[in-house]
């Protein structure tokens, strides 16, 4: 056996010691976690963006009422984050294609808007190596996601395109089935049925995903539709923003053969502090969530004032003041269950910030530092806490991009 061993292979035995060992509550100090979590390079892997992101109406250069914006990435300690190219789920019609596609547009342009805003402050990463450099820099660090392959069309024409952009995981579905595949929520008023798996269409879209870079996403995508497209992946896969079902029962989350999947493909599924995904929320929470959205957002994010999404946030935060929140410590309980099934090499962190995430104690990102403090008090080394944070996915985009010249 050699007697030097790569950096590579040194961090997986290291991993590996550690997984094998017991881990011990830890008295932690705010001091020693804010040590640690200045060395880890942070990537959140699921950061929505709102309409008029990057203009006057949300300029993420200063403190917003976005959970995500320049200043609170600095405060919490948030290195770098994917920004979501983000389109509901709409007809299966040519119109339907045409606005999803324009909506797709909006989005990326907002996200380039805020790199050539800001260029001294945050840059547009396309490649593990260019996270890393650009972190080295001392700059914060953006990267795209496509949630939901809807806009593409009836085509995987444009994948080179938004490769060359800079996308590097594109989801197969959102809320409902699209021409890709089947949903974990299928929307009952378009008829759709559960046990959809990839479509032909489906099929080539992995092709061309893997063929250009791109991570084939398996979060928000129902069981057979995912095991299908990781059984035809010839690369890593990763699932953006899941929970564990065995922790908290919902269609949205992973099943323990699902993880198994992941861990077999050499992905990482990427654990959501997204309320409703981590445990149950308090009835009273969700009764007048609901009455607050009839009030203030009754024409959606896109129609509503700075006064309105100000009124509605400021009622929500009372609310969850009032009644039991669901907390940090219940979003761990995911990370770690996760760790326990497939290995800590195969897990990591994400928000869902501006998509509806955030737990209490990780409700924006100035609070991110709490996540690796509460990692460090359940036992996690730091080259654990590493892993988790930034290094499983750095990985797969490695692999990912490696499996394009194949």
């Amino acid at each position: 056996m050699p007697r030097l061993l790569s950096a590579l292979a040194a961090g997986s035995l290291l991993l590996m010691g550690s997984a094998l060992a017991e881990r011990q509550p830890q008295q932690v100090s705010e001091q020693e976690a804010w040590a640690l979590h200045s060395r880890v390079l942070t990537l959140d892997t699921h950061v929505d963006i709102g309409r008029g992101y990057a203009t006057e109406q949300l300029d993420p250069g200063r403190f917003t009422s976005a959970q995500v914006d320049l200043p609170k990435m600095r405060a919490g300690g948030l290195d770098a984050a994917f920004f979501i190219v983000y389109v509901g789920q709409g007809g299966l019609t040519e119109q339907g294609f045409a606005n999803a596609r324009q909506q797709a547009e909006e989005s990326y342009q907002a996200i380039k808007r805020m790199t050539r805003a800001y260029p001294d402050q945050i840059g547009l990463a396309r490649s593990a190596d260019e996270v890393e450099a650009l972190h080295a820099a001392g700059k914060l660090v953006a990267l795209i996601g496509m949630e939901n392959a809807y806009p593409l069309g009836e085509s995987v024409a444009e994948i080179p395109l938004w490769a060359e952009r800079g996308v590097r995981y594109v989801s197969i579905t959102h809320m409902g089935h699209n021409q890709f595949g089947g949903s974990s929520n299928p929307r009952l008023d378009q008829g759709d049925t559960p046990n959809q798996g990839l479509t032909e269409l489906g099929r080539a879209l992995v092709k061309a995903l893997n063929d250009n870079g791109i991570m084939v996403d398996v979060s928000h995508v129902g069981k057979k539709t995912m095991l299908e497209a990781i059984a035809l992946s010839r690369a890593p896969v990763i699932a953006s923003h899941s929970g564990v079902t065995a922790v908290h029962p919902n269609l949205r989350n992973l099943d323990d053969e699902q993880l198994t999947a992941i861990k077999t493909n050499g992905g990482v599924a990427q654990m959501v502090a997204f309320r409703s995904y981590v445990a149950t929320v308090d009835p009273q929470i969700q009764k007048g969530q609901e009455a607050l959205r009839q009030q203030y957002l009754a024409a959606g994010w896109g129609g509503a004032s700075e006064a309105d999404v100000k009124a509605y946030t400021d009622g929500l935060t009372a609310l969850r003041q009032l009644h039991q929140d669901v907390t940090l410590a219940q979003f761990v309980d995911h990370i770690d269950y996760a760790v326990k099934h497939i290995g800590i090499e195969h897990v990591g962190i994400v928000s869902d910030f501006d998509g509806g995430g955030g737990v209490e104690g990780w409700d924006d990102a100035t609070e991110t530092i709490n996540v690796t403090w509460e990692l460090m008090r359940r036992g996690y080394s730091e080259a654990e806490i590493r892993a988790l944070w930034s290094g499983n996915v750095l990985r797969v985009m490695r692999a990912v991009a490696a499996a394009a010249n194949q």
